[in-house]
């Protein structure tokens, strides 16, 4: 099958799927793409386009985006129209629509089914934005909010299927999109990811490695921001490193945004948080780690005594899972797409996102009392097997819907 990939930042949510194709040997992949120096994938033939437009900084709010998106759209067209010229067409077109890059493959390609990922709908109530009312949405959020959406409304026309991670992602859409939309997960590993008692971190300023016998609690977002709840974090260490002395902060993260406004203060949301909380916290037991490579990542979490995760109501990151199926004893945030996938007391811990104190007395209680807390760590990763494993779970149902769209005689075999 000739199977062509779509997304700004290679690979994506497709990282899984996309390895699994290529060990098969069967398949002919074409990934598009505007990340640039992407390492040599044997397998996928790396195609890198770059926007056609860009909307200047005075452009028309209301339409800004969608004038961005329109430039990344049409730039993927005349891409694909390369590809086709040097003879290649795809049996089936696989991509996220958030930036508007399948926008115009129809007009390409018009009978060559699509799956279009459908990530948000952009809320002015119940998603990210005027949750918190730290960070209130200004008077036109309904408009702007409503006018980003044209990106969706023409690709839930565009795409022959859509695809969304989770039931709340589903949920934010309008109701006459769901008939169209799949919920499935994009999938974990696993059998790569489990518990490890034995598991060591070393960290500069001790003379010797951290273990699970240490006091270890973690917290890891892609950048350290309030869309993932940072400043409620921030806000509690003071509390929990006064209760429990021998205790250490392990902190996964960059110093960007991902998601949300930006800090106005100098050094980011970082230096403001750490100005806040000042001489209350012993910094010495404070480990900012930054990014780190992923098998780091993943010794973290395995020596972490408790793992806390926090997010507004938004895209549930896969750092959640995945520390869920390493076994971590939880504490997250009592927010609707976080409750999606942990029950309080039986597979993890939820606390309200706005109060840093009663999230610091349930990280103190589990530090205090690993053994009665015990049962939730196994009982997550029972869960993230069951239900997000990448090969019994989650691919099976992919190539199920791929297969939907093609030819009997172009259908990709599925796992046994």
């Amino acid at each position: 099958m000739n199977i062509l990939f779509v997304h700004q930042n290679f690979p994506g949510q497709y990282r899984e799927q996309l390895d699994w194709l290529v060990q098969q040997g069967e398949h002919r992949i074409v990934f598009l793409t505007q990340r640039r120096n992407v390492p040599k994938t044997v397998g996928v033939d790396v195609v890198t386009y770059q926007t056609h437009h860009r909307p200047v900084d005075t452009s028309y709010a209301l339409s800004k985006y969608w004038e961005e998106c329109c430039g990344a759209g049409f730039a993927v067209a005349l891409a694909c129209q390369r590809l086709a010229q040097r003879g290649f067409v795809p049996d089936i077109v696989i991509g996220h629509v958030g930036w508007g890059e399948l926008t115009f493959l129809k007009q390409v390609w018009p009978d060559v089914p699509i799956i279009g990922f459908f990530e948000y709908y952009f809320l002015a109530q119940g998603g990210s934005v005027g949750f918190d009312p730290e960070f209130p949405a200004s008077e036109h959020a309904p408009f702007t909010m409503h006018a980003r959406n044209a990106v969706n409304f023409a690709n839930i026309q565009t795409v022959d299927l859509g695809h969304s991670p989770t039931r709340w992602q589903r949920e934010t859409f309008p109701e006459n999109f769901h008939s169209k939309i799949y919920v499935c997960h994009d999938g974990i590993r696993t059998d790569k990811l489990h518990a490890d008692p034995t598991a060591a971190v070393t960290l500069g300023r001790l003379g010797r490695p951290v273990t699970r016998e240490d006091e270890i609690f973690t917290y890891m977002a892609r950048n350290m921001e309030p869309t993932r709840g940072f400043h409620i974090f921030m806000r509690s260490l003071p509390h929990i490193l006064e209760a429990r002395p021998k205790a250490r902060a392990l902190i996964i993260g960059g110093n960007a945004v991902s998601y949300g406004r930006k800090s106005d203060a100098e050094g980011g949301y970082r230096a403001q948080l750490e100005r806040e909380v000042g001489d209350r916290v012993d910094w010495s037991r404070v480990h900012f780690l930054g990014r780190v490579p992923y098998a780091d990542y993943q010794k973290i979490i395995q020596v972490s005594r408790c793992h806390i995760y926090l997010t507004v109501p938004f895209v549930l990151s896969w750092s959640l899972l995945e520390s869920m199926s390493m076994g971590a004893t939880i504490v997250a945030s009592d927010t609707a797409p976080v409750r999606e996938v942990i029950r309080h007391a039986e597979n993890g811990l939820l606390v309200d996102f706005f109060d840093p104190k009663a999230l610091a007395a349930q990280v103190t209680d589990v530090l205090e009392r690993p053994d009665a807390f015990a049962h939730l760590g196994p009982a997550a990763r029972k869960d993230m097997v069951a239900n997000y494993d990448f090969k019994t779970r989650c691919l099976p149902v992919h190539l199920a819907r791929i297969n939907s769209l093609v030819p009997r005689d172009k259908a990709i075999r599925l796992p046994n």
